[in-house]
């Protein structure tokens, strides 16, 4: 009772703190040209109608004019998005989308439910458990607003697990736009030796010159991924029996009984994962084309229409990979794992380096429709890595690709096509190709249907002893005996690998008047590598197939209350080395509603289940999610209430999560302590209370 009545309590005292302060301001979400010629810019950044006085005077902005439009694009993409207001999904703050698990806590590696293999081609160093908390290129913003604009998002949780997301971006004059993002999430969690501290930095520029010839994007990425490794439960029945001791006071595999230190202000990895990477990407481009303008009752706007344009790409990355320990207990690691800790610390570590440099020209064929072009690339890509006792490797490889894509003038159809083939290198043979036809069907929705091929060298952790050969997989691995391509002691079956081949077929049928998603993906493989153990790598040389369909459904139960449902159900056919949950649900029941005018609500209960199966395992070692074929996770649904609410630009959003773990024995009574389990030995927590706020701001 205590709980609902404090946050009854901060409903009221936000709104009434609010109910003085609120303006006009408004976001519209839709897109509006920032050049238009109703509109000039103060020294700040800020828009001021255009005046028809003369140039001596002066005019003030009106005062009243405190509204806002703002839209962004993705890069790589011309379509426009708003930005999303909706306050009915508590996920949708969470860096965890509800298709992952991760090891308990969040911020710590975590593994997608639904089969994703990864259809990228080329280099790839292989470390992919912390993907998820990453920022890339791909989801970077361009931004179109006509105020600077400002979003602060905050959380905080049980055991002083906290969030922070800050969001800002505004035009410089008419031609030029920055944004920089950062995001933090920490938690010490509720385990022993189980803290994560995981920061996102992205900053990005856009330009046009005066004439629209020019233009250049500038953008820095950094991530810095940290997560201890506590190696799961010693016993997973000491839940049952750990008494006053709390969670904390469970045994576990790795990290002694000192390591960990539970505090939020604690940052440092005395055992566990270090992931960090660093990217700066400048992209330019001049456009030969052809001029137009179209004059108004009292203005004239001058266009431009590309017809060749020429663009070079420069990247500079560095990626750095470790795992350490500073204090092992060389029997856990004997017992545990079957390897020799020797050393005062034990500490693997990849580091590497790439330069990339590409050129690229775009042919735009119908010059009123810019969404209609042919690219076509080449590049340059060179890469060192560095493995520690002076090891390294240099590898360069020459790619060259080509793109179509075009939407057509009546806005009914979308056509994409692209293609990417490693010419020469260490990568050579390498290639990737994709299609995908959308259509708006006029009454029903929209429907896209695609395919992509990949061809793909498996990722460099498998890449690994070079005398791999002749260790056996009953061998206790000591890494001081040989020389490793890969710092990270992975042992293979000695055998060279094969090229990865993945085909995937896909389609996605949206019906509005229905509010319903249809979604289905079929995947055929071969070649398939892969971890099955905390050491071990293999390949299948059998090919398998996996299909999945999905189905995304709104409904409206009454005035008020809302049904969500979202469900995906896959299966696979064939000898292949994975295992996955037949069935992923969510679903979610609330209450939403206006009152006062200004205070939107949504509150309710969310369920998410997966059913029974044998899930991967994880090995911090490698920093691999790996195939186990002998523990078996059967979970209750996990269970939360949620109460969220918007007041103009104020939003809260809280959450009471794991109400499934709510318990009865005799042994102990009552309490929240039937722990769900999402890989072996790494158990959940009790219930679990989060509350945190998104507060937007416009100069």
């Amino acid at each position: 009772m205590k709980v609902f009545r404090l946050i009854t309590f901060v409903v009221l005292l936000v709104g009434s703190m609010l109910h003085g302060l609120e303006s006009r301001a408004q976001v519209t979400g839709t897109p509006v040209d920032a050049n238009g010629s109703n509109v000039s810019y103060d020294n700040q950044g800020r828009p001021m109608r255009k005046s028809n006085q003369s140039a001596d005077s002066l005019k003030h902005r009106d005062g009243s004019e405190d509204s806002i439009s703002i839209s962004f694009r993705y890069y790589d993409s011309s379509q426009m998005h708003r930005m999303d207001s909706s306050i009915n999904d508590f996920n949708k703050i969470s860096p965890l989308p509800f298709t992952y698990t991760d090891l308990g806590n969040m911020g710590t590696p975590a593994k997608s439910l639904l089969f994703a293999p990864r259809m990228t081609t080329g280099w790839d160093a292989g470390f992919h458990s912390m993907d998820v908390f990453r920022w890339n290129l791909e989801g970077t913003r361009y931004f179109t607003s006509t105020r600077p604009y400002t979003n602060l998002g905050y959380e905080i949780g049980a055991n002083s697990e906290q969030w922070m997301d800050v969001l800002h971006t505004q035009n410089r004059g008419s031609r030029v736009n920055f944004a920089i993002e950062f995001r933090l999430t920490n938690s010490p969690g509720a385990y022993r030796n189980q803290n994560s501290n995981n920061s996102n930095i992205r900053f990005n520029v856009a330009s046009q010159s005066k004439n629209k010839r020019y233009s250049y994007n500038l953008i820095f990425i950094n991530n810095s991924l940290n997560a201890s490794a506590n190696g799961g439960l010693v016993d997973d029945a000491s839940l049952v029996s750990n008494g006053l001791s709390g969670l904390n006071g469970i045994s576990t595999r790795l990290g002694g009984s000192g390591s960990s230190v539970r505090s939020p202000f604690n940052t440092s990895i005395s055992t566990g994962n270090k992931f960090a990477d660093h990217n700066v990407y400048f992209r330019h481009s001049y456009d030969f084309g052809q001029k137009d303008s179209i004059v108004g009752d009292s203005t004239t706007t001058m266009l431009f229409y590309p017809r060749l344009r020429i663009e070079h790409l420069f990247q500079l990355s560095g990626y750095n990979y470790q795992y350490i320990d500073a204090n092992p207990v060389a029997s856990d690691y004997l017992n545990y794992y079957n390897y020799l800790a020797t050393n005062d610390t034990v500490k693997f570590q990849d580091k590497w380096t790439e330069l990339n440099n590409m050129l690229a020209i775009y042919m735009y064929p119908d010059k009123k429709n810019q969404w209609q072009y042919l690219k076509l690339d080449g590049g340059l890509q060179s890469l060192n890595g560095n493995f520690g006792n002076g090891f390294r490797r240099n590898f360069n490889n020459i790619y060259v690709g080509a793109e179509y894509r075009n939407r057509t003038k009546n806005q009914k159809w979308e056509l994409e096509a692209l293609g990417k083939l490693y010419a020469t290198g260490t990568y050579a043979g390498d290639y990737s190709a994709y299609v995908s036809l959308k259509r708006n069907i006029v009454h029903i929705g929209s429907l896209e249907i695609g395919g992509q091929n990949v061809n793909r060298t498996p990722s460099f952790i498998f890449n690994t002893t070079s005398n791999s050969g002749n260790l056996s997989f009953d061998t206790k691995v000591d890494t001081s005996s040989y020389t490793a391509k890969s710092n990270f002691p992975v042992l293979t079956d000695g055998s060279g690998w094969g090229k990865e081949n993945i085909t995937k077929l896909f389609g996605h049928l949206y019906i509005p008047k229905l509010q319903l998603s249809l979604i289905g993906n079929y995947f055929f493989y071969t070649n398939y590598t892969y971890f099955d153990g905390f050491f071990t790598a293999k390949q299948s040389g059998s090919p398998f197939n996996v299909l999945q369909v999905g189905a995304e459904k709104e409904t409206s139960l009454s005035k008020h209350f809302k049904w969500y449902v979202e469900a995906y159900v896959q299966t696979k056919a064939g000898n292949a080395p994975i295992n996955m949950p037949t069935l992923l649900l969510r679903n979610r029941i609330g209450y939403e509603a206006n009152f006062f005018k200004n205070l939107f609500l949504a509150t309710g209960i969310e369920a998410r289940y997966f059913t029974p199966y044998k899930a991967d395992n994880y090995s911090p070692f490698t920093g691999q999610f790996f195939y186990q074929d002998d523990y078996r996770i059967s979970n209750r649904p996990d269970i939360s209430y949620y109460l969220n609410f918007r007041i103009t630009r104020f939003r809260f959003f809280g959450q009471v999560s794991n109400l499934n773990t709510m318990n009865y024995s005799k042994e102990q009574g009552f309490g929240f302590n039937k722990y769900n389990f999402y890989a072996p030995h790494y158990s959940g927590t009790g219930t679990w209370i989060r509350f945190g706020f998104k507060w937007m701001f416009i100069n």
